[in-house]
């Protein structure tokens, strides 16, 4: 016969395995939802008619919420979707240290990272708040990139805000071979939309009070600060950032 103890360990562990069930059956959930979102996002673009064929473009996501579903990011290259914004840091693959005091670098515009790992780490004067840290190699060198962190048992995951797991030349496909040529130069010519900008140049600032017909868009383009004018979502002039990065 079991002892009040061990029916009360019993019951616990009953519900520990309830919980956990319920949390994955959750997230499940959501990310067929994200799914639908997706897909209802393209029906509706084609009913309205959209002209812009960007707009039909529904990247697929990893939708991670722990240290072991972050870890997919390992089983596909990456690519950066906001260069110059990520700042990744020196890594000791054999300490499994990260540098926090020695900024390596920023992550480029559409720069591609193929993970090794993901791994937790604590910045130093941080006790409550644990970094969850993508690993990966550039130039024979490791190095770890924040994609999210842990507080109080709760994780933050933002990696697929970082990254697309699809090739942005597959995803973009239809963009002509000049606007391809101009990414890959790190130029923005007359006629670029925004997200060409983005893939060229990195991360933009835009001006306050700008609106959808004109809007000023500054880029501190990795220290080679541009600003641009769009009208209508296309630049219109582009120029040297005379306000810096």
């Amino acid at each position: 016969m079991l002892s009040p103890e061990a029916k009360q360990r019993i019951r616990l562990a009953l519900w520990v395995l309830l919980a956990l069930v319920t949390l994955r059956a959750a997230y499940i959930f959501y990310q067929r939802h994200q799914d639908r979102v997706g897909v209802e996002k393209q029906a509706r673009a084609r009913n309205a008619g959209y002209s812009n064929p960007d707009y039909y473009v529904s990247p697929k996501k990893l939708y991670p919420y722990d240290l072991k579903s972050t870890k997919q990011l390992t089983q596909q290259p990456e690519w950066v979707k906001e260069g110059y914004r990520y700042t990744y840091y020196s890594y000791e693959p054999a300490t499994k240290r990260v540098q926090f005091g020695h900024e390596a670098g920023l992550l480029g515009p559409i720069e591609k990272v193929v993970i090794t790992d993901v791994v937790m780490a604590t910045a130093p004067g941080t006790t409550q708040k644990h970094q969850v840290m993508a690993i990966f190699q550039k130039d024979d060198k490791s190095y770890a990139v924040p994609v999210g962190y842990e507080a109080g048992g709760e994780y933050k995951i933002y990696s697929d805000e970082m990254f697309y797991i699809e090739d942005p030349h597959a995803l973009y496909k239809h963009w002509s071979p000049d606007v391809w040529q101009a990414v890959e130069q790190h130029q923005v010519k007359p006629g670029m939309n925004e997200t060409q900008a983005v893939f060229a140049v990195g991360m933009g600032r835009p001006d306050a009070g700008s609106s959808s017909d004109e809007k000023t868009v500054h880029y501190p383009n990795g220290g080679k600060p541009l600003v641009v004018v769009y009208h209508d979502g296309k630049a219109a002039d582009v120029k040297p950032d005379s306000q810096g990065s």
